[in-house]
């Protein structure tokens, strides 16, 4: 079978597969978040917090939650770091350098997960599972609240209230990430995905010797770490690592946990919008964008440029033979279009063009279907300046779901769409100009630019995947990188949340014949036509000079 036709069949499964859990897990998550119930587990942890779930915030106050609970995170686990030394379960290992410690714990909080580490070499039990386990599952919930946030400022009128963080942030964990983690774990588990908690090991290679390998609580670690968007491997070689994905199945699994959440969003965006034609809307237009993504990065990959290609059937430098060009291509696409970051091939050996098809998918906002929660709210967002340019084109104000989109709802939103690239080619000019951060390129030229390039395109994204060949464990990367996460990742919720209250506040205006229907192809087509522009005038300069000069070099 050719990788091709391969790749085609098992993206086939996939949108079936996502298919079926799409109404289910949607009309759920609709549930979750507009029910005036608490669970009794629930009411335990707002009683241990000394939280209110039945206040009412105004956007302010939400972002006081979210900003909190995040510094706390923060300070949580570079504490637990800094103190492996003297822990249980720390397998020998010495506590984490600070800069590496403040590196790792604003990754885990951010959703990012960026790893310049040795998982197994790094970090014992009780870090893994105690610190970045629990932040797989908080940050993840942190982004569905403030996308729930947002689709009820489109929902709701004449009222600033966007709910309750805190209820908000206890539902998404216990009503949705913890049994769908559960079940995934299970599943995982049964198929050959470790579960333990060994000490280190050794284990004979088929070359002769041996190798020190440690067991660890991956499958569970990995079930979360797919589901909510995270990356962040038990191992160094992450998805690519046997232990972790050993088979074809487990690997088109691990894909459909990363897209369900984001994908199934929309439908409880239409739920709780009062219109479900809207987040099918959406969902096209995400799933147009990740389809051609899928079809291009297939293409690259499986095109033939030489006697070597040929004779290996593709590009399969980089690749596991266990999952080929068609199942790499799948999980790359995947990866990058949400704010996952987990790989199970290395991108920095992917073909110049495929690098550039992966970075340009994190450039687009990781909005396809993008990640748990900042997804959805990316989308949205565009989807205000999409309205926006149609209303330009024919003179009149625009609208989207009964709201004016005003002088200072289109303020917030261009403020959202600044602050990434505005981090991106910053940091990525800076690492160029000065000598130290050069000094960690092993690849001079395109590809070389391109490490550094997709460095702050991940961390400002909070994607997590990464060029291998950069070494990103020094004092500047470490401190550099830590910061564009933390201010990728909560900055644009600044805007998000104070666009959220704006809408709220406001008068549903009545639909008329001069109103856009933002339900049509039409609209959808206008979407991805202004998310791929704005992206492209945003980023080309610095993508020709690095895939793009690459790729066409080759």
């Amino acid at each position: 079978m050719s990788p091709v036709l391969a790749g085609v069949l098992q993206s086939l499964a996939l949108v079936a597969a996502l298919a079926l859990a799409y109404i289910p897990l949607g009309n759920h998550m609709a549930r979750v978040y507009s029910s005036p119930r608490h669970l009794r587990v629930e009411k335990w942890i707002y009683q241990g917090i000394g939280a209110d779930p039945d206040t009412r915030m105004r956007w302010p106050a939400y972002l006081r939650g979210v900003l909190a609970f995040s510094l706390a995170g923060v300070l949580f686990l570079y504490l637990l770091q800094r103190l492996q030394g003297v822990l249980p379960g720390s397998l020998g290992f010495a506590s984490v350098d600070p800069d590496q410690a403040f590196n790792t714990a604003v990754s885990f909080v951010t959703n990012t997960n960026w790893q310049s580490y040795y998982g197994e070499q790094t970090m014992g039990h009780v870090v893994q599972t105690a610190g970045l386990a629990v932040q797989n599952f908080v940050s993840a919930a942190v982004g569905m609240a403030v996308a729930v946030a947002l689709v009820r400022g489109f929902a709701r009128s004449r009222t600033g209230e966007l709910g309750n963080f805190w209820a908000d942030l206890v539902r998404g964990v216990v009503r949705v990430l913890v049994p769908i983690a559960a079940v995934a774990a299970v599943v995982l588990a049964a198929c050959g995905v470790v579960q333990n908690f060994s000490g280190i090991h050794e284990v004979g290679q088929f070359t002769g010797g041996t190798q020190q390998w440690n067991g660890g609580a991956v499958a569970s670690q990995e079930a979360i770490k797919e589901l909510g968007t995270n990356g962040g491997g038990y191992f160094n070689a992450n998805s690519a690592h046997p232990y972790e994905n050993p088979t074809p199945f487990t690997n088109l699994f691990e894909i459909f946990l990363i897209l369900l959440i984001p994908v199934a969003l929309t439908r409880t965006f239409g739920v709780m919008a009062g219109s479900v034609r809207q987040g099918y809307a959406i969902l096209a237009a995400m799933g147009t964008i990740w389809a051609g993504f899928v079809a291009l990065m297939m293409w690259t990959e499986s095109a033939h440029h030489g006697p070597a290609l040929e004779l290996a059937g593709g590009a399969m430098e980089g690749k596991e033979l266990r999952f080929g060009i068609g199942g790499s291509s799948l999980f790359a696409v995947s990866t990058t279009l949400t704010s996952t970051g987990a790989v199970d091939s290395f991108h920095s050996s992917f073909t110049g063009l495929g690098g550039g098809i992966a970075l340009l998918g994190m450039m687009l906002g990781e909005i396809a279907p993008g990640g748990v929660g900042s997804g959805l709210y990316g989308m949205l967002v565009m989807a205000v300046i999409a309205v926006f340019i149609a209303g330009l084109m024919v003179g009149r104000t625009p609208e989207y779901l009964g709201r004016k989109i005003g002088t200072r709802e289109i303020k917030y939103a261009a403020c959202y769409l600044l602050v990434t690239p505005a981090l991106v080619l910053v940091g990525t000019a800076l690492a160029v100009a000065l000598p130290t951060p050069g000094d960690s390129m092993t690849n001079s030229g395109a590809h070389g630019f391109s490490e550094i390039l997709y460095a702050y395109t991940s961390a400002s994204n909070n994607n997590g995947s990464a060029f291998a060949g950069l070494n990103a464990d020094t004092q500047w990367f470490n401190t550099t990188l830590g910061l564009a996460m933390l201010l990728g990742r909560f900055l644009p919720m600044v805007f998000v949340l104070a666009l959220a209250g704006s809408l709220a506040a406001q008068r549903p205006v009545p639909a008329t014949a001069g109103t856009l229907r933002t339900e049509k192809p039409l609209f959808t087509g206008l979407l991805v036509g202004a998310v791929l522009i704005i992206t492209g005038l945003t980023y080309f300069p610095a993508l020709a000079l690095g895939p793009l000069a690459e790729g066409l070099a080759a």
